[in-house]
């Protein structure tokens, strides 16, 4: 069966252009595979197109956005799914504009696609007093327990995500004053990160017993299973979930109903910016691209917009209570206000 060119431009994308050219990480171009695999799936079944059959000719604006409402509707992926669907279709057909110019005017038809508005949603975090009683509930007499210790207590130190935990290894963590462990973050973007002296022992403790302190453990995953695979995002989900139920049952006011791990990277990013922590240091920890998204945790933080009213704050209301507050005699207090 003779190759279409659909086919052969996308298998160029995904294995030559999103690595090679792009230096997308493997986390992306799986996100835009699935994109793709989505998008076939949705022709066979709809249209009745099937994959051997799709040549570029046939898709359009409204195929594409055809696709995204079906995605929506059939599917019940949320606005933000839909719009990782459309970023990599953006993606797609930006490479198209330069690898298959024949069609530019439907390729720049799709990328006028707008992205769909979501809805902003509050920022979940704990408080220092929820974050100690969440660590306070794995079991440090057991193997276990130490390990489910030291992931939480990493996670917060540093701010990280979940991925980032994911893919840590030995080697990335340096035990040496100034203590500090390198994140790899979104498009392979590396960061240093400084750790605490309590973080630092604990995971010391945690990597001695795992033996994870040895040169011929460097590129193992410093966070396994019982198979001694790396742990994933399921796992680590996991393993807070367990403790934030103990926790819960402890004192439920400190400690949410809903609890993600993105929530731990929310508390600490917070906490930083409650002790006067400048936002871009904060950026740099996180390794956010602008200071303008993080400025978004200075947004829901009351306590210091309060501090900030109170600290302008000038009284302009009358020194004594208005005579009018106990008699009728108004006019007369106007008459003689600010004289």
């Amino acid at each position: 069966m003779k190759p279409t060119d659909f086919s052969y431009y996308l298998t160029g994308f995904l294995t030559k252009y999103l690595p090679g050219e792009k230096g997308a990480s493997k986390h992306t171009i799986a996100s835009y595979r699935d994109t793709f695999i989505l998008f076939l799936s949705f022709l066979k079944d709809t249209k009745n197109i099937p994959a051997d059959r799709l040549t570029l000719n046939m898709v359009t604006k409204d195929l594409v956005v055809e696709y995204l409402d079906w995605t929506e509707n059939e599917r019940n992926s949320c606005t933000a799914t839909r719009n990782v669907r459309l970023a990599a279709l953006h993606s797609f057909f930006q490479y198209l504009q330069y690898q298959n110019p024949d069609n530019l005017l439907e390729w720049q038809r799709i990328l006028s696609i707008p992205v769909k508005k979501t809805e902003k949603k509050t920022i979940n975090y704990l408080t220092l007093d929820g974050i100690k009683l969440l660590l306070e509930m794995p079991d440090q007499k057991t193997k276990t327990g130490r390990r489910d210790l030291a992931l939480p207590t990493l996670m917060y130190d540093t701010g990280a995500r979940v991925q980032e935990m994911i893919d840590l290894t030995p080697s990335q963590v340096r035990f040496d004053k100034p203590y500090t462990v390198k994140l790899i973050g979104k498009g392979n973007k590396s960061r240093i990160v400084p750790l605490m002296e309590p973080t630092v022992q604990i995971l010391k403790r945690y990597m001695k017993e795992q033996g994870l302190l040895e040169l011929s453990a460097n590129v193992y995953p410093l966070f396994f299973n019982k198979r001694k695979e790396k742990l994933t995002r399921a796992g680590v989900n996991y393993i807070l979930a367990k403790y934030k139920d103990m926790a819960r049952d402890r004192d439920h006011a400190l400690i949410p109903e809903v609890l993600t791990c993105h929530c731990l990277r929310h508390s600490k990013a917070m906490h930083l910016l409650q002790e006067g922590v400048n936002l871009v240091y904060i950026r740099d920890i996180l390794g956010h691209c602008s200071v303008q998204v993080t400025e978004i945790y200075a947004k829901v933080d009351s306590k210091q917009k309060r501090d900030a009213i109170e600290k302008a704050y000038t009284d302009v209301t009358p020194a004594e209570e208005p005579l009018w507050h106990k008699n009728d005699g108004l006019l007369d207090w106007l008459k003689g206000f600010n004289k």
